[in-house]
């Protein structure tokens, strides 16, 4: 009787178990992502799309299916934005002081000469400041996810090499759409012209530009060595890139799907920073086989660049705000002390 009553109750017990692990994995639903970014594939930052894309379909048991859209075949980053806004568009990931445009603090991720080095950046954006701003997206239709890694840029252009602050002058330099930027290279004597991103290989090519800046991982992925004979490392900002999802969706999932898409976004984020500074001295190495003659500035030079765009991180230091302001120096300086 007893045994029959063990039996009976374990039996009992299974089924209940059973019972509950489908009503669990019900919890998580077909979905299907469009993920969309400007660089194309090879690019640090499509592998951690890529990775976002393998996990999520991993921890959902292939039930969300994420399809990429590298290469701005969906169109530039201001266009793939409104696109998450209206909701015809699941995610993107591009550099966070784009979204200066939704919201006026990213702008301080493009002050020029901010970051020291790629520890400072990841303490800075996975502290409370980068949470802070990721979190102000929501009031424009926008999730923040994680931050991507797409590094320092530096100047190419096809008329002469760049030595010093005075060989910027004069040089018709495309620059993302952001107005910080702008008033960056009008600070260098440069004259900056916005481009989205799938335009600037051929404007290169056919002359209407004379440069651009970039990491060197976006510099070998695009091809621009082709069209650019001259390589000057400046490190003269630093990209983040912000991983966003359109809250028109977001709102659509129920709390164990946003925690399986905030995981993967999180996983991948780690996974991305170290494939992309990997990536970037090897780029490096490669533009040189390649024929891009480098120069490098003294550090004379670059403090003399610092000295030309001063007047540019006070303009948009008031801009962001005084409590932003504060608050990015006030952690970097306890980044600093650490």
């Amino acid at each position: 009787m007893k045994r029959r009553l063990f039996l009976s109750t374990a039996v009992a017990m299974a089924l209940g178990l059973s019972s509950l692990a489908p009503a669990h994995a019900a919890d998580i639903r077909e979905h299907s992502i469009k993920f969309a970014s400007q660089n194309n594939k090879g690019h640090p930052q499509v592998m951690g799309m890529q990775k976002f894309a393998d996990l999520v379909a991993q921890k959902s048991g292939n039930k969300i299916r994420v399809r990429l859209f590298p290469g701005g075949v969906l169109g530039g980053d201001l266009e793939t934005v409104s696109a998450l806004q209206g909701g015809t568009i699941e995610m993107t990931v591009l550099n966070s002081g784009i979204l200066q445009a939704q919201v006026k603090d990213f702008a301080a991720y493009d002050f020029p000469f901010l970051f020291n080095n790629d520890k400072e950046v990841d303490a800075l954006v996975d502290g409370p400041f980068g949470q802070a701003l990721h979190q102000k997206l929501q009031a424009k239709g926008l999730v923040g996810l994680a931050y991507f890694d797409l590094g320092f840029r530096n100047i190419t252009n096809g008329k002469h090499p760049i030595n010093k602050p005075e060989d910027i002058a004069g040089l018709k330099l495309r620059v993302i759409q952001s107005p910080i930027y702008v008033d960056v290279f009008k600070a260098l004597g440069a004259n900056p012209t916005p481009l989205a991103w799938p335009e600037v290989y051929n404007a290169l090519e056919q002359g209407a530009v004379d440069g651009q800046e970039n990491p060197f991982t976006v510099i070998l992925n695009a091809k621009l060595d082709e069209v650019q004979k001259y390589l000057a490392i400046t490190r003269h900002i630093y990209n983040p890139q912000s991983v966003i999802i359109s809250k028109k969706f977001w709102d659509t999932l129920n709390p164990d799907e946003q925690k399986l898409i905030q995981d993967a976004a999180t996983e991948a984020a780690v996974y991305q920073r170290k494939v992309s500074r990997d990536a970037a001295a090897t780029a490096l190495e490669t533009l040189k086989k390649h024929g891009m003659q480098v120069t490098e500035m003294s550090p004379d030079d670059l403090n003399k660049m610092r000295e030309m765009v001063k007047p540019v991180v006070e303009k948009y230091s008031q801009e962001v705000g005084e409590e932003t302001a504060k608050a990015l120096y006030t952690q970097l300086d306890k980044i600093r002390q650490q």
